[in-house]
């Protein structure tokens, strides 16, 4: 049995979900935590041996290749299913939510490789103070002259487990309580997939943090324009009314 699509969608704060994350990147920007990125990267580089992750099988094949792995096939799936709900009656209702789904998780992943190329910081594992050639520069910074300019920022593999915000958001009018669900399991596997790939030296903390924000932009912002229908207001209706619509959405 399909679920209904609610009439409102469930109150938005946007002090929240836009005002927040907003705020936090205008902090990164001015306030970079280079200091924090460097003592918690140091936790897992010795001299000796290098980043302890770096040939580990399971932060590579398993927590690395696997892992992206499946977060494509889950995707894939999505976009089939999107276009069998052209041709197939039935799934007519799954058309919009499995649209938003394969465009938010799309976007977010999508739009990592084009800020690389363009931002060219290096990998913790290039520079110099961990055994690497290259001389570290913050985000805003200079450049110093190099024949192979980085691709590090934002980390691109935690994008595989933030991506899944879209999930959050496709069913917090449907599913509330799946949709908490949801949220917590795109923090976990983004946060998890985060660690991996500190302890591997490829990226510093802020990579995957600036990472996490534009997701949550990105799955905001698609679910701005396609999912949400803010509730309008009935001169009509009492208060006690209006507050009954609200609350059979939860």
């Amino acid at each position: 049995m399909p679920t209904p699509a609610p009439l409102y969608s469930r109150p938005l704060s946007l002090w929240l979900c836009l005002a927040l994350p907003l705020a936090l990147i205008v902090l990164l920007l001015a306030f970079p935590p280079t200091s924090l990125d460097f003592a918690i990267s140091h936790l897992f580089y010795s001299q000796e041996l290098g980043f302890a992750g770096k040939h580990s099988y399971w932060l590579e094949n398993i927590l690395h290749e696997r892992a992206k792995q499946a977060v494509i096939t889950f995707a894939v799936l999505a976009a089939l299913g999107l276009m069998l709900s052209f041709v197939y009656k039935p799934w007519t209702w799954l058309r919009l939510p499995l649209g938003y789904l394969v465009l938010a998780m799309s976007l977010c992943t999508a739009v990592v490789t084009p800020l690389k190329v363009v931002t060219g910081v290096h990998c913790p594992w290039d520079l110099s103070e961990f055994g690497g050639t290259e001389t570290y520069s913050p985000l805003l910074g200079t450049r110093e002259p190099t024949l192979k300019p980085g691709r590090c920022w934002p980390a691109g593999h935690s994008s595989s487990g933030f991506t899944f915000f879209a999930l959050y958001f496709l069913l917090r009018d449907r599913r509330p309580r799946l949709a908490k669900v949801a949220l917590v399991f795109a923090l976990a596997l983004g946060s998890l997939l985060s660690i991996g790939r500190i302890m591997q030296g490829a990226h510093f903390l802020s990579h995957s943090l600036w990472t996490a924000l534009f997701d949550w932009m990105i799955a905001l912002g698609c679910y701005h324009f396609l999912l949400y229908r803010p509730q309008r207001k009935d001169p009509k209706l009492t208060a006690r009314e209006q507050a009954k619509t609200v609350t059979s959405l939860d």
